[in-house]
């Protein structure tokens, strides 16, 4: 039986007359946010996606004994008692290049260095034990060594990797496509600047972006753009809150349903999420680092969860204390932006009622008061979520 979709609570020119907890959020987002299926895709197109098998080698590496040094490829035993003083004719030596395969009867390298050349002979003027300067076969993975984990997120040297391990082929995570919305005109901020910020963030998290679509404050536009087909996810930012022209809201709801509107968390508090034609889509408020807050508390968990990857924020945590007191309110949950200092002390550079981007971008990464708290006292010690 399909659920029946929440009633539309229309905020416009009455206000919240109460939020969603962040949790409540978040448990929206995970009940209703999966990766695609896995598909095999060429290991030149795998960059950055997300395995969905654990990978083992598909044989020995190196696949048999090889030279680890330029020099000459020997037998360790006719190098027996050679010296500067002693030079000892070499019989069969041959000239490698690291990577070459070893001769037959060969089972040293003896580097240039350690060797002369006295005519049209090679003599040696150190010894060498066997085994010195060869890579042995399997040294570095053997058939069937496990090489990479599932859900991994592919870099560049795994791909180097699993090239050199005889895989051409991997079962990955396709990227999410996201397409993004700018819901109309000055109240959504420059739609440039919203536009390049969001998609940089759904990129960073693992996501494709299908578009970046301006759109003005009306209901049917949105609610069009909210159903069109060809998205995994749509963020839409802008038209949030209570004024007579905020309509992104009420055109989620005609275009499916609104599940939420209203988020206990400063900035970011008009946030709301639904869904339209099957599809999530996370409504942010216009004002850029409104905006910005919404997108990593909620938005950005959903395209983690769509790609595959872990849904906790991704930034390296840092502990620290404060140099002065973070004012916070109880009920909501504030995103403070802060700055470090050579001491390991962490001070704001805006409170999360302050706007603009100016201050985050000045910023060292974030402190996060929860709903239950008046503020962090200076000298406390606080986790710094920090900006890459």
């Amino acid at each position: 039986m399909t659920a029946t979709p929440p009633a539309f609570h229309d905020v416009r020119g009455r206000g919240f007359s109460r939020r969603a907890t962040l949790d409540a959020a978040w448990d929206w987002i995970d009940g209703r946010v999966v990766p695609p299926a896995a598909r095999p895709l060429p290991l030149a197109d795998c960059a950055g996606l997300v395995l969905a098998e654990a990978v083992v080698a598909a044989g020995d590496w190196p696949p048999a004994d090889r030279a680890a040094t330029d020099g000459y490829a020997v037998a360790a035993a006719d190098t027996l008692g050679a010296g500067s003083y002693n030079p000892v004719p070499l019989v069969g030596a041959v000239a490698v290049t690291a990577g070459d395969p070893l001769p037959p009867g060969c089972d040293a390298v003896i580097p240039y260095e350690s060797a002369q050349a006295a005519g049209p002979f090679v003599e040696a003027v150190d010894a060498v034990a066997p085994g010195s300067g060869v890579e042995r076969r399997g040294a570095w993975m053997a058939d069937g060594s496990p090489l990479l984990p599932a859900g991994r997120r592919l870099r560049p040297a795994d791909l180097g990797l699993l090239a050199a391990a005889g895989h051409r082929i991997l079962p990955v995570l396709p990227a999410p496509r996201v397409r993004i919305l700018l819901a109309g005109g000055p109240k959504a901020g420059a739609p440039e600047q919203l536009g390049d910020m969001l998609a940089a963030l759904v990129r960073r998290d693992g996501g494709d972006v299908e578009a970046v679509v301006p759109l003005p404050a009306d209901m049917e536009a949105l609610a069009d753009a909210f159903t069109r087909p060809g998205a995994d996810l749509i963020l839409s930012a802008g038209r949030t809150g209570t004024g007579p022209d905020d309509a992104a809201p009420p055109a989620l709801a005609q275009a499916g349903s609104l599940d939420l509107h209203g988020i206990a968390m400063r900035p970011g508090g008009s946030a709301g999420l639904g869904i339209a034609g099957g599809t999530p889509v996370l409504l942010l408020p216009g004002e850029p680092m409104a905006a910005l807050a919404a997108y990593e508390l909620l938005a950005g968990r959903a395209v983690r969860r769509a790609a595959g990857l872990p849904a906790g924020l991704p930034h390296a945590t840092v502990q620290a204390v404060t140099a002065r007191k973070l004012v916070s309110e109880i009920g909501c949950l504030d995103m403070h932006r802060v700055r470090l200092d050579d001491g390991g002390r962490v001070e704001p550079v805006g409170s999360p009622g302050w706007p603009g981007l100016a201050a985050a971008a000045r910023a060292d990464g974030f402190v996060l008061i929860g709903a239950e708290s008046e503020g962090v006292p200076d000298g406390a010690a606080v986790t710094m979520y920090r900006f890459a």
